[in-house]
């Protein structure tokens, strides 16, 4: 019962959302329905369901990344609580940049960028010191086994398990109170997933409150507090006048 006293550092509220092929008739594809989701400071909660039942659209949705149709995403920002999903877009930056880290499952290279310039970005952007981030950032690669003769060279020209790592370093280097993780040791060997667990553990001992996606059972084995069902409805995609009668599944598994 230890996350019973913890504070709520992310809470998804009656959470609705679904996709309109515009190129299919304007047919709506249901992906999820009233998610209540709540995500306490030094928990880590993993979305998990089959392909296609909309984990990773709730991740992205929890990152503001696409915006759902009804429901709130209240996060605790600062000692306030904002509804991600009414916050002004400047609001919604500032949140990013503080309070909400994200690693998506690919990286998205920036050419001639090297890699020591994308993992130390978001530090950076924050405002901590120069040589505070140029040290962690070289820790982080070098514990994630990135040589040293990579750092000065664009990721563009890496393995996808190399980009993968950089990704990783990026969305650790600073220590986000919530922190959403889509995949992060798809690519990986074992050595580097034990990397990423130790990380994420390092993250739960600070009190970061984490979302995540891992397909990998060991991993989700290691980390995961708790088990958040994602089911796609069982009703067939159907045109925009009847979607109100659509319904899915977000259920804890503890």
């Amino acid at each position: 019962m230890e996350h019973a006293l913890e504070r709520q550092a992310l809470r998804a509220v009656g959470l609705t959302k679904a996709f309109t092929l515009h190129t299919q008739g304007g047919i709506i594809l249901p992906v999820f329905k009233d998610i209540e989701l709540t995500v306490r400071a030094g928990e880590c909660v993993c979305l998990h369901g089959p392909s296609g039942a909309g984990k990773s659209t709730l991740l992205r949705s929890l990152y503001a990344n696409y915006k759902p149709d009804a429901g709130q995403i209240l996060v605790d920002h600062q000692g306030e609580t904002v509804d991600l999903l009414a916050a002004e877009p400047w609001e919604v930056v500032e949140i990013r940049r503080s309070t909400i880290g994200y690693v998506s499952q690919f990286l998205r290279v920036i050419p001639r960028v090297t890699a020591l310039a994308v993992v130390s970005e978001p530090a950076i952007a924050k405002g901590m010191p120069a040589d505070e981030v140029k040290a962690r950032a070289k820790s982080l690669l070098t514990r994630l086994r990135i040589p040293e003769r990579l750092w000065s060279l664009a990721p563009a020209t890496f393995s996808g398990g190399e980009q993968q790592r950089v990704n990783i370093a990026r969305g650790f280097i600073i220590d986000y109170p919530i922190l959403l993780l889509d995949e992060p040791t798809a690519s990986l060997d074992a050595a580097n997933r034990e990397t990423v667990v130790e990380l994420i553990r390092e993250a739960k001992s600070r009190r970061t409150a984490i979302v995540g996606i891992f397909h990998d059972e060991e991993v989700r084995n290691a980390v995961a507090d708790r088990l958040f069902e994602v089911g796609r409805s069982a009703e067939p995609a159907v045109p925009s006048s009847k979607f109100a009668t659509g319904t899915s599944v977000g259920a804890l598994v503890v």
